[in-house]
């Protein structure tokens, strides 16, 4: 590590990377490239085997993605990472790294539609199946679990409900259990650290905030590197027996030596190298440009929002503003435990004219984009129960925080007054 600080302005401009051993460019090169020259026989056989760790082939590791893992691991006070194609993927294998056929997975209904579907129908027909339980009350993942759970799995800020997970009860409930807490962190990196309050593993889509610009598709896993699976050896049979697809290594006792990093290195030589989904040099590359300037965009974005937040909790034709800055209670009291520095950059809004409010409104929007993603540095705006959540049944929708009426809005770093002018001229169409 080039820097032990764990300050986020500082980690995401300094940590893993100095400078080129080449070249010494201090910019992170590109390294396009798909193979790497080995030094002997005995260095190859000694890579493959695990002996040592080093640069193989760009489907399982590189250069430039190495930085970006050990800056993004740093960032989340994690011991590794992988970064791969996309946030999808590191959903998928977070999961799948511990879970197999007759598996189950525990996990909030609070979640991103896409999130839901890989869940509920894509890895259900692998043979693992998905228990969704409402996160109000955090002793329904202690109901839901049985000796074949892998894992929990939730989103800390959670797109488009907005209620802030209970990180801490449910971490607590899964450890008196064995069972690891999967956090995806996607929509509040810097403002929440989960594994500072027991989560296992970390996952981020760095399409979004860690990007910032709408250019590049990726994702990350990180390892806490604080879960014990040999305690739990029965309920972790892929990381304590014997793995046929790798000679028959035993994943908590190969790695050992490297530190407590069985889970990520598994991901990394067996999953990743099997099913391939690797993020690409370049799109690794602009991901370190977005981070180094995250903390300063997260900001204005945490800032914008909260004045969205406001105006539009004020206008007439809005029903109801989704903001955890606005809200009550006990949804009030899990955000500021959580999240500091911010509320985040979502916002979502109800509007009083149901569905036909809602695709008004957006199609009214004139500085906002109307796009799928979030986490631009521009704002974005959607309409999910028509588009990211349309694949759901309405019973679904509604337990993931989508009605006809909700638009969802990522706020972007533009002056404010911007916003809320392009904001009030769509609304004043409706």
């Amino acid at each position: 590590m080039a820097t032990n600080s764990r300050n986020p302005e500082t980690v995401v401009l300094h940590a893993g990377y100095r400078s080129d051993p080449a070249t010494t460019a201090v910019a992170v090169p590109i390294y396009q490239t798909t193979s790497f020259q080995f030094n002997s026989p005995e260095h190859a056989a000694n890579l493959f085997a695990l002996k040592e760790l080093g640069n193989i082939y760009t489907r399982i590791m590189n250069p430039t993605t190495a930085v970006l893992e050990e800056r993004v691991a740093q960032l989340e006070g994690g011991v590794a990472a992988l970064a791969l194609a996309s946030g999808q993927a590191a959903s998928m294998f977070a999961v799948q790294n511990i879970a197999q056929a007759g598996d189950n997975l525990v996990s909030s209904t609070d979640l991103y539609g896409g999130t839901w579907n890989l869940f509920a129908n894509t890895m259900k027909q692998m043979g693992i199946e998905c228990r969704f339980v409402d996160p109000s009350d955090p002793e329904n993942f202690r109901r839901a679990t049985d000796a074949r759970t892998r894992c929990y799995y939730a989103e800390t800020l959670p797109n488009p409900k907005l209620n802030v997970f209970p990180i801490a009860e449910v971490a607590k409930i899964g450890r008196e259990l064995g069972v690891p807490l999967i956090m995806d962190n996607t929509a509040a990196p810097i403002l929440c650290r989960p594994l500072d309050h027991g989560a296992a593993i970390v996952m981020h889509s760095t399409t979004k905030w860690i990007g910032g610009h709408g250019t590049s598709i990726g994702g990350i896993v990180v390892d806490g590197g604080n879960f014990d699976w040999e305690k739990h050896a029965a309920r972790f049979p892929l990381l304590n027996q014997p793995d046929p697809s790798y000679h028959g290594a035993v994943w908590t006792q190969a790695v050992k030596p490297l530190g407590p990093i069985a889970y990520i290195i598994k991901m990394r030589v067996t999953l990743l190298r099997d099913i391939g989904a690797p993020m690409a040099p370049f799109n690794a590359f602009l991901f370190i440009q977005g981070l180094e300037t995250l903390p300063l965009r997260l900001r204005q974005h945490c800032s914008n929002a909260v004045r969205v937040a406001e105006y539009l909790s004020k206008h007439p034709k809005v029903a109801r503003v989704i903001f955890p800055g606005l809200m009550t209670g006990e949804a009030k009291r899990r955000a500021d435990a959580a999240l500091k520095g911010g509320y985040g950059a979502l916002v979502g809004a109800e509007l009083k004219g149901g569905r036909d409010a809602g695709r008004a409104f957006i199609a009214n929007l004139k500085m906002f984009y109307h796009v799928a993603n979030i986490g631009d540095a521009r704002s974005l705006a959607i309409h999910p129960a028509t588009t990211t959540h349309s694949q759901l049944t309405p019973d679904e929708q509604k337990q993931t925080g989508v009605t006809d009426g909700y638009v969802r809005l990522s706020i972007g770093i533009e002056h404010p007054d911007d916003i809320i002018a392009d904001l009030d001229q769509a609304l004043a169409s409706v």
